[in-house]
């Protein structure tokens, strides 16, 4: 079995982050990334690169990171007891894109590289990542085109590999204590390194590379509709359910915060504008009460819902 290369992965991320900036840019046609480096004084640090007041995205964050240290934080090998003692690097890209319209879904990806070593011994490593989509107002073209690109992403690994990581997304993206979906799912892998290294390396970038070319059409086709007080009202309402999913479930945000990492780039995943109201339900038949009824479920997109 072939063994990791850490720099082949870091070049890939440190490209891929360009890639969807450029086209994120261009998408918008006005405002462009701010860039800001730093360093982790426990070793490591990373490049984030957020949108802000463009034409077409409120907030965008567009972040790589390379996180190294002596020890596992204690909350990580309390779960995974066969990393105590070793030695870590942590490399990924992730994003969440915010925008103004509400017809223009929300969309997250992450793509990400682990390794634990220690002397005298096999290193422990794995891929993840995914992405997935975050409607407020539904559209089955996009919801299909969406699944579409994430299943083309992973038909050269596997018949079945579409199938499992979609399950997957639909399982991990949930808010158990709303008992709904965040939004309609598309991929989500984790502790990948039973194909070995190569075709690992090979499906993450797959994966990495199929979101931009899945988002872009979307944001096109909505950027320009028309929307009044009432959808981007229940824009910043739904908002919320994104909100509370990055701050209580995702491994990402708690291994960032626990290992050290910087707040501001952890927590850039956060809307800018966001409201909660009491016990509120959408009025029956509504195209808000849609959003529930039809999009909030697991469904079969790639063959058309």
């Amino acid at each position: 079995m072939s063994q990791p290369n850490i720099q082949a992965v870091k070049d890939y991320l440190l490209q891929l982050q360009d890639t969807i900036c450029q086209q994120l840019e261009v998408e918008d046609g006005k405002a462009t990334f701010l860039e800001e480096t730093w360093d982790r004084q426990e070793g490591g640090g990373g490049r984030s690169r957020v949108m802000a007041d463009g034409a077409v995205f409120e907030q965008g964050g567009v972040n790589f990171s390379h996180v190294f240290g002596d020890n596992m934080p204690a909350s990580a090998t309390a779960h995974r007891p066969e990393l105590a003692g070793r030695s870590f690097q942590a490399l990924g890209v992730s994003l969440v894109i915010h925008p103004h319209n509400p017809y223009v879904p929300t969309s997250h990806a992450n793509v990400r590289f682990f390794i634990a070593e220690k002397e005298g011994t096999d290193p422990i490593w794995w891929f993840g990542g995914g992405f997935d989509l975050t409607p407020y107002y539904g559209d089955d073209e996009d919801c299909i085109a969406w699944h579409q690109k994430a299943k083309a992403a992973c038909d050269p690994f596997g018949e079945e590999v579409y199938d499992e990581y979609k399950k997957w997304c639909d399982d991990y993206f949930y808010l158990k204590h709303r008992n709904e979906p965040r939004g309609i799912g598309g991929l989500f892998f984790d502790d990948l390194n039973q194909w070995g290294f190569e075709k690992s390396f090979a499906f993450m970038q797959s994966v990495g590379n199929a979101y931009i070319e899945a988002y872009c059409p979307i944001v096109n086709k909505h950027k320009n509709d028309e929307y009044g007080e009432r959808q981007r009202d229940f824009q910043l309402y739904r908002r919320g359910r994104y909100v509370e999913f990055n701050l209580v479930y995702d491994r990402g945000t708690l291994f960032g915060l626990q290992s050290g990492g910087r707040t501001e780039s952890i927590l850039m995943s956060l809307p800018p504008l966001v409201k909660w109201r009491y016990n509120w339900q959408p009025e029956a038949g509504s195209e808000e009460a849609k959003l529930y009824s039809d999009y909030l479920r697991a469904r079969d997109w790639v063959n058309g819902g």
